[in-house]
């Protein structure tokens, strides 16, 4: 009796991970199932009758590059998690509590706390030593938040080449009529951008989601068309970086832009280069102190043209600086 209930508990458990293999969005051939789960080819084709007898709906395909996939059916399969992607969807949910859309916070406690309900006490305890032993860095400022829906309805817009039809809000508040033909949303913090066609300018332009006040139905179709870059969210960064700050900056480098690119952040500034050995740091101050004190972690000399403000601060840095040095502390002193 004993040898039996092993034997059942041994086969439940072959099927959970065979079924937890199948929910892959791939196909497994028959030896990789096998290999996989260390049985014959001939339980593999066993175990894949068993899953359609309690009715998960496997497809099968024959052929060279044929093999099982986990069908659509009425009957939802549970959700079979091995640990690193337990680990690993526990962390998202409780990264997104802190997410720019709306709603999602709540959403994403709920969902949380369903799945550290049904999580064993081995993964619960190294998720509480990774939470414990690390610190995350927060987003200072609250920021706008994007309706989840408003999200849903431009990704699809983009999926189906639908052109979008909504009222905008410039950053100076005024308030526009626009239709574009969207392509991508690119999310930078707690911010979300379209990157779409404005027919009515022929040039591309970016939108603050948290701006657009969407008009239903959708326009016409529109045909696709190439990105204006190959690289979308450093697109966005040059567009976005200098309008985002309270006031603008600009501050020669004298190191080659190639040098300085490898150092800064595109969604922080845009690198321009004068010459093979200087270029202009195009960028934005909010904290005029903070700003000095980064520029100095360039790690090369520079020279601040604007604003005012942040000169200023460079400059009480640098004798700050001085008057911090051995030699200076030692002349003092002796004074």
């Amino acid at each position: 009796m004993r040898c039996r209930l092993t034997g059942m508990l041994t086969t439940s458990a072959r099927l959970l991970k065979l079924l937890s293999l199948l929910q892959t969005p791939r196909d497994w051939t028959g030896p990789e199932l096998a290999q996989r789960l260390e049985v014959s080819g001939r339980t593999i084709r066993a175990d894949i009758n068993r899953l359609r007898t309690l009715g998960y709906p496997v497809d099968a395909t024959r052929g060279a590059v044929g093999g099982y996939r986990l069908g659509a059916g009425a009957q939802l399969p549970p959700l079979l998690l091995d640990d690193e992607e337990a680990i690993a969807v526990t962390l998202g949910l409780r990264s997104a509590t802190g997410s720019a859309i709306a709603g999602i916070q709540d959403a994403s406690l709920r969902a949380l706390a369903k799945v550290e309900q049904v999580l064993p006490s081995r993964l619960r305890r190294r998720i509480a030593t990774l939470q414990a032993y690390t610190v995350p860095v927060p987003y200072y400022g609250t920021g706008p938040t994007v309706d989840p829906e408003v999200l849903v309805t431009i990704t699809a817009a983009c999926r189906d080449h639908e052109q979008l039809r909504f009222d905008y809000t410039d950053h100076d508040g005024t308030a526009t009529r626009r239709r574009a033909d969207p392509h991508r949303l690119v999310s930078w913090g707690r911010r979300w951008y379209l990157v779409a066609w404005d027919p009515d300018r022929s040039d591309w332009r970016t939108f603050r989601v948290d701006r657009i006040c969407l008009k239903i139905p959708n326009g016409p179709r529109f045909v696709e068309r190439d990105l204006p870059q190959p690289d979308i969210a450093a697109y966005v960064a040059s567009r976005v970086s200098n309008t985002t700050w309270r006031r603008p900056a600009k501050i020669t480098v004298h190191a080659s832009a190639e040098v300085v690119r490898e150092r800064i952040n595109p969604f922080i500034g845009t690198v321009e280069p004068v010459d093979e050995h200087t270029c202009t740091l195009t960028t934005g101050v909010d904290d005029p102190a903070a700003t000095a004190v980064h520029l100095g972690l360039l790690g090369h000399d520079f020279t601040v043209v604007e604003p005012p403000e942040l000169v200023e601060q460079v400059r009480q840095l640098a004798d700050r600086y001085r008057r911090a040095s051995p030699t200076c502390a030692t002349a003092r002193d002796t004074a």
